[in-house]
């Protein structure tokens, strides 16, 4: 820690504290935790959920662990500096965020998120004090609760902040998944635009409620886990016929209510996952989609000779060494990322590396598929000009043809290949509309207070 120093304390969670610094030889700025637990060994640092799923993901909307150091039993967390969180953008502000604005920072953190349930793990304690904002970029942070996909539950009765957590973790299940982080999602996005928190609830009971009088109470034809659920702990909803996502939020275009009114379904089976809300009309006039998430649906065209026979050139030539019948999966497991898989640690990486191996047991392993390349030939034949730039006379084509020998199997002489596979349309940003939406004004004062604890 001699190598920083300290400027500011910026915030004071459950676990620990978070400080502004500076590394004294490059100048850089950066966010120190220092964990209010003490840790009496390495090993057991290296134990803690947030540094083994922290190690394992490395992307743009996520916070990046740039080294851990334990001095005299103390565990300090050094993190790249982010400039606020998002719910310190909305505490104070007076006008509504744009549309633009809204959709920029949520299509970043579903990107996140889908990359985050990919790689086998889910965060459970979104909400926007733990999304961190500098500039137009926004990233995932605390990953204090994350936990492995692929683990056995029974999980912990309490997972995030009232107010964003999942319907199905307030009625005590303990098998609940990486959808839970959908429905936290459903609720921010609520709360962007309107300042005001979608459900503020005071105690789960009274949350529940809340839920209840905006999306209606469930019935055994929405939901009949959740029924069940509720009388196994002797729970019976209140009756509340609920009201329009468009009545609660008028600023929001039908693309964002019909989003929103998704994430926030009773049943998490309705819910889409990160990966499918990428795919939503909402994000669809803004930012480009990763292949790997676009649907699978082939597009049905018939390229001309010339550019037929260029493509299979090209094919041909880039297919050398490639697995011959290579096929898609139907999953979202190739999902592309520049990221590499490093340690991210920089004090004493060897050592945690191989505490890390030796411990990670639960992570599943996500291979990267080969990619598909349509299938080639050597030379195609094409109706090509000679040096006077007349056709290609009958003459060339019998001695092409004197040259085939007929051998007991039948040899194909210039069949084209089917033409490449195209996945889904790209979508492209609209030019020059970031950050130009027109803004409202609502009521002056937010009348909730915010609590940290559940």
């Amino acid at each position: 820690m001699e190598r920083y120093t300290l400027i500011k304390e910026v915030g004071d969670g459950t676990f620990g504290r978070v400080w502004r610094a500076i590394h004294k030889q490059s100048g850089e700025l950066v966010a120190i935790k220092k964990m209010k637990k003490k840790y009496y060994s390495w090993e057991e640092c290296v134990n803690l959920r947030e540094v083994k799923s922290l190690q394992r993901m490395n992307h743009l909307n996520i916070v990046k662990l740039k080294e851990v150091i334990r001095e005299n039993d103390i565990l300090f967390f050094v993190f790249e500096y982010m400039e606020c969180n998002l719910y310190q953008l909305m505490k104070d502000r007076e006008k509504l965020f744009s549309e633009v604005e809204i959709r920029n920072w949520c299509f970043q953190v579903f990107q996140g998120l889908a990359y985050m349930h990919q790689r086998g793990y889910f965060h459970r304690d979104l909400k926007p004090e733990n999304l961190l904002v500098s500039k137009d970029i926004i990233k995932i942070a605390d990953f204090g609760l994350a936990r492995e996909i692929n683990s056995h539950p029974p999980y912990t009765e309490y997972v995030s902040t009232r107010w964003y957590r999942a319907p199905e973790v307030l009625l005590q299940s303990h098998q609940y998944t990486s959808i839970v982080d959908m429905w936290a999602m459903g609720a921010i996005m609520a709360e962007l635009f309107t300042l005001r928190p979608l459900f503020p609830g005071t105690s789960e009971a009274d949350e529940i409620c809340k839920i209840c009088s905006v999306i209606g109470t469930p019935t055994k034809e929405l939901w009949p886990d959740g029924l069940d659920l509720a009388r196994a702990i002797n729970y019976q909803f209140p009756q509340f016929a609920g009201v329009h996502l468009s009545a609660l939020i008028p600023s929001a275009s039908n693309d964002a209510i019909s989003l929103i009114a998704s994430l926030c379904s009773w049943d998490p089976c309705k819910r889409p996952t990160a990966a499918e809300a990428l795919q939503h009309p909402f994000f669809q006039s803004c930012f480009y989609v990763p292949p790997s998430l676009r649907p699978r649906t082939a597009v049905s065209r018939t390229p001309s000779a010339g550019v037929r026979g260029t493509l299979e050139q090209q094919s041909v030539r880039r297919s050398s060494g490639a697995l011959p019948n290579t096929k898609f999966t139907g999953s979202f497991s190739s999902l592309k990322t520049n990221a590499s898989f490093g340690t991210g640690v920089q004090r004493k990486p060897e050592t945690l590396n191989q505490d890390l191996r030796k411990n990670d047991k639960s992570v599943k392993n996500f291979t990267k598929q080969p990619r598909y390349w349509p299938p080639g030939r050597k030379a195609p034949i094409s109706m090509s000009k000679d040096k006077n730039g007349d056709g290609a006379g009958a003459s060339d084509v019998a001695e092409k043809l004197g040259n085939v020998r007929i051998g007991n199997r039948r040899q194909y002489v210039g069949q084209i290949g089917p033409p490449p596979m195209k996945a889904g349309v790209q979508w492209t940003a609209e030019s020059n509309d970031m950050f130009l939406g027109p803004t409202q004004q609502i009521q002056s004062g937010r009348s909730f207070t915010r609590k940290v604890a559940g």
